[in-house]
């Protein structure tokens, strides 16, 4: 039997690719909505660039609230066990750290905290609430600056726990682990760009994504015709 972590470890390089594509997709649609769309001149831009700088302070200036992470960590494996059709028996949170107690676990459950930004999509879902029973229309900006606090909250406290040794990495291999951490944090960067961007959609995206999987695989077929080539003549 080949163990279950060289199978994820051989899957991570083959993700690699599809990271630098989505990597090379995002940040030519960023470029093109900065520079020629005048992005930095949205409101929404301005507000979440408002609430990430915000944070970034508090993070780096003030005492951080550690046990708001790991709640909101043990809390989103407890959300992912359920999504997955698991049960949890037992909660625990505090600042050294939590648990869960689950009959289910996989690396979606592990890895969930580092890529799901609960309080974000908590922000996101009370604002679609209350918009079925009141006009929450001028409090748009200030949606946009919640999420950037929270936003930047999950990345800060991300980057910051990644590098500790962390079992929800180490138990499906560090590499794989952190190979998709990055591609889901990137897709969902992504989005929030769409979003925030009246100039970008999610089809003109997935043109731009399909363009450069294009580019990506002639290069590849042009690399192995010369290696081929090199390899007949030598």
């Amino acid at each position: 039997m080949v163990p279950t972590r060289w199978v994820k470890f051989v899957f991570a390089i083959f993700l690699l690719p599809i990271c630098a594509i989505v990597t090379q997709t995002f940040f030519t649609a960023f470029a093109r909505a900065a520079l020629t769309q005048r992005l930095w001149a949205a409101e929404e831009f301005w507000f979440f660039s408002l609430g990430a700088v915000l944070w970034l302070i508090a993070f780096f200036g003030l005492p951080r609230p550690v046990t708001a992470y790991v709640f909101g960590h043990e809390l989103t494996h407890a959300l992912w066990v359920w999504l997955m059709g698991g049960r949890v028996s037992r909660f625990s949170v505090g600042r050294e750290g939590g648990h869960i107690v689950t009959n289910r676990t996989n690396f979606w459950i592990a890895l969930a905290p580092y890529f799901f930004p609960l309080y974000s999509i908590l922000a996101i879902t009370a604002y679609g609430a209350l918009g079925l029973f009141y006009n929450v229309q001028p409090y748009g900006r200030l949606l946009y600056a919640i999420i950037g606090v929270t936003w930047a909250f999950h990345l800060t406290f991300t980057v910051w726990m990644v590098p500790k040794n962390q079992t929800d990495l180490r138990d499906h291999g560090t590499f794989f682990s952190l190979v998709v951490i990055y591609l889901m944090n990137l897709l969902l960067l992504s989005a929030l760009l769409v979003i925030a961007a009246p100039q970008i959609t999610f089809a003109g995206f997935g043109v731009d994504l399909v363009t450069n999987i294009s580019h990506f695989s002639r290069w590849m077929v042009d690399l192995f015709e010369r290696f081929s080539r090199g390899a007949h003549h030598g």
